[in-house]
């Protein structure tokens, strides 16, 4: 894991890496199939919409420790079946969305590197999403133990 300024943008960049021990069709159809996102991702139950394809939106509602739900939209910048997905995220105030970008690699058929970045304007606003991520990325990791 790391975190970065990117002097070519002016923002704050993070990086997270983690090997999960899950095809990467299996970590594919986590982050795309509403079922299953919905269970690793903090979606409330039948919020999650997604059409996954450069230029389709998503939509789901996040529910926080403490109970309360946070609406989420967004679309698809690009989608590359088990490779890459580029997800728009929108920001209310902004005009351009923040973009999170999904990596994977495969190692074997059972094992698969999974890299998340993003870019974003503040320090504050990084840490925030960098602490985020890391929390999806346990939930995932433990969701693919579940269903392995």
């Amino acid at each position: 894991m790391s975190a970065a300024q990117t002097a070519a943008t002016g923002g704050f960049a993070y990086a997270l890496t983690r090997t999960l021990d899950a095809s990467a069709d299996a970590v594919w159809r986590a982050w795309t199939t509403p079922a299953a996102y919905s269970r690793w991702a903090y979606a409330a139950e039948g919020s999650v919409e997604m059409d996954v394809r450069p230029g389709g939106a998503w939509k789901a509602t996040t529910v926080t420790p403490d109970g309360g739900q946070v609406p989420l939209t967004g679309s698809y910048l690009e989608a590359d079946q088990n490779r890459r997905l580029v997800i728009g995220m929108d920001v209310p105030g902004r005009p351009e969305p923040a973009v999170m970008t999904v990596e994977l690699h495969p190692e074997d058929d059972r094992r698969t590197r999974i890299e998340l970045h993003q870019t974003c304007d503040t320090a504050e606003e990084r840490d925030v999403a960098e602490q985020g991520s890391t929390m999806l990325l346990d939930s995932l990791e433990a969701f693919l133990g579940e269903e392995g």
